[in-house]
């Protein structure tokens, strides 16, 4: 009885050899199988090579910049910005991520359609006089780089839930507060955009703290600029 089992697998297998497999050979010979990186191409988000996924819209905000003036999302609109989520006391990754903004700030430095974002998630600290020092001490000198404060809760809704970027007060991380290390990219029609991972999937987030997540970054931000 196994015997006759076995003669049946064999012959459904070859039926499917003789009939399938030159079918997929012709196909994979033609570009229609979808293949790991391929991914992005069949995508209604990434139409072309050099396009970054749109991942949502980015959510709206009115806080208070370094200079005590009210700056929303729509101070933003017609430019390419980067966004980060720091604290001015912060004594472990913050410090990195705002040099790597500086790092930013000099590259598209003029370019009137770039601009910075930097949110404090500790604001009742962070008032606009202190978030100005800050801004000067670190050589912050673009007119597009604000230095963002306002209610607490607020921000952190912004963060949690606008951007799905940590932040959260704990009383046992150093400096009090904890928070993400990544940075977000919006286009000029105020979009999250982002590159796709080798499956095809969005990554959502730049690396706001190691070298190759500020090259890439770089890269894209030259990519949307060349945008309308």
């Amino acid at each position: 009885m196994k015997n006759k089992t076995y003669i049946w697998v064999a012959l459904v297998v070859l039926v499917f050899g003789i009939i399938f497999i030159p079918n997929i050979v012709e196909r994979v010979k033609r570009g229609d199988v979808v293949r790991g990186r391929d991914l992005d191409k069949v995508s209604n988000n990434v139409t072309g090579e050099g396009e970054l996924y749109t991942l949502a819209k980015a959510p709206q905000f009115e806080l208070t910049n370094q200079d005590g003036k009210k700056i929303s999302n729509k101070d933003y609109d017609g430019k390419v910005y980067v966004l980060e989520f720091f604290f001015s006391t912060c004594p472990t990754i913050c410090p990195k991520m705002n040099q790597n903004m500086l790092e930013l700030q000099k590259k598209f430095y003029g370019n009137p359609n770039f601009g910075l974002a930097s949110i404090t998630i500790n604001p009742e600290h962070d008032t606009p006089k202190v978030l100005k020092e800050h801004a000067d001490a670190l050589g912050v000198t673009s007119s597009n780089w604000h230095m963002l404060t306002g209610d607490r809760n607020y921000i952190f809704d912004i963060a949690n839930k606008g951007y799905n970027l940590y932040a959260g007060k704990n009383a046992n991380a150093d400096g009090g507060f904890e928070h993400s290390g990544m940075f977000a990219l919006i286009d000029k029609k105020g979009n999250i955009r982002c590159r796709m991972d080798a499956y095809g999937n969005p990554t959502a987030y730049y690396d706001g703290i190691e070298k190759e997540g500020v090259e890439a970054i770089m890269q894209d931000i030259q990519i949307l600029l060349k945008e309308k």
